[in-house]
């Protein structure tokens, strides 16, 4: 068998050439920014706005960006990545089913679909916050799974309170993929429950913060789709993964046993009315 050689590609060094320089150039912009607002006096206070708005979401993301590229791995470890390459929340539900049937389990149990992140929807939750008036369809950031966005996420507020919710995100799961161990699921979900808002620890950006016992959270899913409906099988995987702690993409600690309960909603038929009946 004759020796392989490494292939080295020009097209590959010309991308990681612009990937690294882009990077550089952002530090270089948010420096000047910053140098700056020390010579305008009082009309520093936009300069420093400025400063932030690059730093938080122009050069650590990017520096994230490159970093991550480099030192994360790019296979199922059952944690989520942030859209800066940032370890996110954990995996820690699993479903089978149809995406109807999921969606139709969760209306009966009181969640409601999340909207999709656009400008409209991001000045809405903002203002929202602000004056502490009810957002049932805030939507949620995107996280990333088998390297794409969430396919939908549901939330339930607290209180008629923007800043404090139970939310879950659902990412199909490709064709034929199997979880660690050979056991096959149709879809995995991470669930969190927000406390408050505040900035990232990582980004600095304006996020929400999440409570540390994200195990907490994955019961509360669990208990309000099976007491909603009966027929819904659950059966846990105990220690999928070693229990651990840790920080998400926010810079937010993080705490689970390692348990994944799988969800069997199968049994369970899309109403008309997006509520739940169960199968004869």
């Amino acid at each position: 068998m004759g020796t392989r050689r490494r292939r080295y590609s020009v097209g590959i060094a010309v991308d990681w050439f612009f990937f690294v320089f882009a990077g550089l150039a952002a530090i270089w912009l948010a420096y000047l920014s910053f140098t700056e607002t020390f010579k305008v006096g009082w009309w520093g206070i936009p300069f420093f706005i400025a400063f932030w708005v690059l730093l938080a979401y122009l050069v650590l993301p990017r520096l994230h960006r490159i970093l991550t590229t480099i030192y994360v791995p790019d296979y199922f470890i059952g944690r989520t990545r942030t859209s800066d390459g940032l370890l996110g929340d954990p995996v820690n539900l699993a479903f089978l089913g149809t995406a109807e049937q999921i969606q139709s389990a969760l209306a009966a149990a009181g969640w409601t679909r999340a909207d999709p992140v656009t400008l409209r929807s991001s000045w809405r939750i903002i203002t929202s916050t602000l004056s502490r008036r009810s957002y049932d369809e805030a939507p949620v950031s995107p996280l990333f799974l088998f390297g794409r966005q969430q396919d939908f996420a549901y939330q339930q507020e607290v209180d008629g309170n923007p800043a404090q919710r139970h939310h879950v995100r659902f990412w199909r799961c490709p064709d034929g993929w199997l979880l660690p161990g050979g056991r096959r699921v149709d879809w995995l979900a991470a669930g969190t429950f927000d406390t408050s808002v505040g900035l990232s620890l990582f980004t600095l950006q304006v996020t929400h913060r999440i409570d540390a016992d994200t195990d907490v959270e994955r019961d509360h899913i669990v208990k309000t789709v099976t007491d909603a409906e009966p027929r819904v099988v659950v059966d846990v995987i105990p220690d999928f993964s070693t229990g651990y702690h840790a920080r998400n993409g926010g810079g937010d600690s993080i705490r689970t046993d390692g348990d994944l309960p799988i969800v069997d909603v199968r049994a369970v038929v899309p109403a008309m009315d997006g509520r739940a009946e169960a199968a004869a």
